[in-house]
């Protein structure tokens, strides 16, 4: 059908005092009412209609009508009630522990996108692990100039502590969240390398499952790549982690508890993996080898699949008074004892000032161009382009190098004078704790609000293994949605929602 034309015959009807109440309207009507904003790239809409990988979920919600999709709707939160699938969101005064928003109308990639998310990703993650082994080492990438030698003397997250230390097959990321959003054009840009303790990936495999609940024909219909495999991945590559050449080797995932923000994850992945989820004091160190405590006595531990940030790991090296962690890990971890996932000291490649060298490494180490670009990122430590981007601060949003989860960021065109002022001057006091990037249109999706389909603003995380077999993908990742009109703020720890991700072969 030509969706442009019909939404014009509707809207004129719209027009001329004709109305249609949301629960006679059908899913056809409904599409046709969308308006994507101007100027923007929609994932769903171009000027000629549809796009071909939505055509047979339009064909499909076509016939519904919009009361059964919000009894869909509504049937979504039921699921996510009942399961337990939460998020904390610190910031909100109403109440810390919230239900995940979902949104029911999925986000959807056809194979050639993926296909080029996928290849970039695997470039991205091949340069990275290059840079944290040398970075722990040798050092080439400073000693030749191509990264400043101060930027990673001054990474608060550059662990002295770990340096020099092999880790099982030269592999420092394990797990990674690669962050990406979609310009007004159509590209693909980089926005945050997550190598830490990426989190999210239980959210993805949990639309799925209610994706399969509330539209069970429609993921057959549109020939929808699989992504329940992930948790056997997962623990595929853990085990292939264990320092010994041991057939079964204990592998654990180590929690904060049950007060941290993603705590149903870690749960979530333990119990699908068949593991133990285990708190710090759960573990003990002995003769620099790792045990877990069990009805049944001590049991060594081979793999920790860790949860806790470095410097809460280790309370004789790192903070001393840190419960959260064990005595003697770091000690153990030296002496290739125990492997931990990810590697200790990867927060130096999350810096948001490092990650402006990203594409300098793939040339580096890979001798590539870079096939997924970064957002065009300006040093404040430098003169020039401090200048620059006081001079255009409605036009820039500025983080924190250091700060993750939404933290630390100031939209320019969003704030007051005063605000602007006030960053300057925090700016001009510490320069190398922040970065500038100009504000991009990120895409946008449909999402159905009040009865209604409206366009919001997305992201999306892709999660990639890697382990001495290669990096797996799983296709599509977590498309994170920016629930309030306008935002483009969408992480959840700020109160965005998500939805089911689409990788489809035409």
């Amino acid at each position: 059908m030509n969706f442009l034309n019909s939404t014009k015959r509707l809207r004129h009807r719209s027009e001329g005092n004709f109305f249609i109440s949301a629960t006679a309207m059908t899913g056809t009507e409904l599409f046709q009412q969308y308006e994507t904003y101007q100027g923007m790239f929609d994932e769903m809409c171009h000027q000629r209609g549809i796009r071909s990988q939505y055509g047979k979920v339009f064909e499909d919600m076509s016939y519904l009508p919009v009361e059964t999709l919000q009894q869909k709707d509504l049937l979504a939160g039921e699921l996510f009630m009942n399961q337990g699938i939460t998020f904390t969101v610190y910031s909100d005064n109403a109440g810390i522990e919230r239900i995940f928003p979902f949104d029911i109308i999925p986000r959807i990639l056809t194979a050639a996108e993926w296909e080029h998310i996928e290849k970039g990703i695997k470039q991205r993650l091949r340069a990275l692990n290059l840079f944290l082994k040398d970075i722990y080492s040798t050092q080439q990438i400073l000693k030749d100039q191509v990264i400043p030698a101060e930027l990673i003397a001054t990474c608060p997250h550059y662990t002295r502590e770990v340096f020099g230390i092999k880790v099982p097959h030269d592999l420092f990321v394990h797990i990674s969240g690669i962050d990406l959003i979609r310009s007004d054009d159509g590209t693909f840009y980089i926005l945050e390398d997550n190598l830490r303790t990426p989190s999210g990936v239980s959210y993805m495999l949990a639309n799925r499952e209610v994706t399969k609940r509330i539209f069970p024909e429609m993921l057959t219909h549109s020939r929808v790549r699989m992504i329940s495999n992930y948790p056997l991945l997962l623990h595929n590559i853990l085990s292939s982690l264990a320092p010994q050449q041991i057939s079964n080797p204990t592998v654990v995932l180590l929690t904060p508890g049950v007060f941290n923000s993603a705590y149903f994850e870690h749960s979530f992945l333990a119990r699908q993996m068949g593991i133990a989820l285990v708190e710090g004091r759960d573990l003990l160190v002995d003769n620099q080898k790792v045990y877990m405590k069990t009805t049944a006595g001590l049991q060594q531990v081979h793999v920790i699949y860790r949860r806790i940030d470095d410097e809460y790991l280790d309370p004789l090296v790192f903070k001393p008074g840190s419960i959260l962690g064990v005595p003697g890990l770091m000690s153990a971890y030296r002496k290739g004892n125990i492997a931990i996932v990810n590697a200790v000291g990867n927060g130096v490649a999350d810096d948001k000032a490092v990650y402006a060298y990203v594409p300098a490494m793939i040339k580096y180490y890979l001798n590539e161009e870079t096939i997924l670009p970064n957002v065009p990122t300006y040093s404040l430590e430098k003169d020039d382009e401090r200048k620059y981007v006081f001079d255009n601060m409605d036009k820039m949003v500025l983080k924190r190098t250091n700060q993750s989860g939404g933290y630390g960021m100031v939209m320019g065109n969003k704030v007051s004078d005063k605000e602007v002022n006030d960053v300057k001057k925090a700016i001009t006091k510490t320069p190398r704790e922040f970065i500038a990037q100009p504000i991009i249109k990120l895409s946008t999706v449909p999402c159905f609000i009040d009865g209604k389909l409206q366009p919001r603003h997305v992201d999306l995380r892709p999660y990639a293994l890697c382990g001495p077999g290669g990096i797996h993908i799983v296709p599509g990742g977590l498309t994170r949605v920016a629930l309030r009109e306008g935002s483009l703020v969408v992480n959840s720890s700020q109160g965005g929602g998500s939805k089911d991700t689409w990788v489809v072969d035409l």
